[in-house]
């Protein structure tokens, strides 16, 4: 087991939540559904703890109840290879209710937030040369979903 594991308190919905991630990253799965029993405090049979695996990391959902709520806050942030993998990400986390941000974040159907960065995007905002990253910087502020290219043209 990993050192660190992020905690994720939902309502009720971690088994759904779940399942929509595992679905959408490569290398995922889910390892264990521990279910209420008689007495609750949730449903007999429904999902108290979710642990699920994405990309090798270590995740735990929690149907806790509407007590508490995701922010902006805390977000995951997903290292993009390509534009390919950001627009698939990007559309498959929108989807069913999500909402787009700035600048490369979103929150899914569940309110959690998420930054979808291409890593193209770190290394224009680091360029030895201010001028470019300056200009990556401005193009970024004028985007929701990052778009490489339009980085690329900008940064010049």
């Amino acid at each position: 087991m990993q050192k660190i594991t992020t905690y994720l308190w939902f309502d009720d919905q971690a088994e759904e939540a779940a399942e929509l991630y595992t679905s959408v990253f490569k290398n995922s799965r889910i390892v264990q559904v521990q279910r209420y029993g008689q007495g609750g405090p949730g449903p007999e049979g429904s999902a108290m703890i979710v642990t699920f695996e994405l990309e090798g990391q270590r995740f735990i959902a929690l149907n806790g109840g509407p007590q508490y709520t995701f922010t902006e806050a805390v977000s995951l942030l997903v290292d993009c290879a390509s534009q390919e993998e950001v627009d698939e990400l990007w559309d498959r986390l929108t989807e069913g209710g999500g909402e787009e941000g700035q600048c490369g974040w979103l929150k899914d159907k569940f309110g959690l937030s998420w930054q979808i960065i291409p890593r193209r995007l770190q290394e224009a905002l680091s360029d030895p040369d201010p001028a470019k990253a300056q200009r990556a910087v401005h193009a970024m502020l004028g985007m929701r979903k990052i778009d490489i290219q339009g980085l690329v043209d900008a940064a010049g």
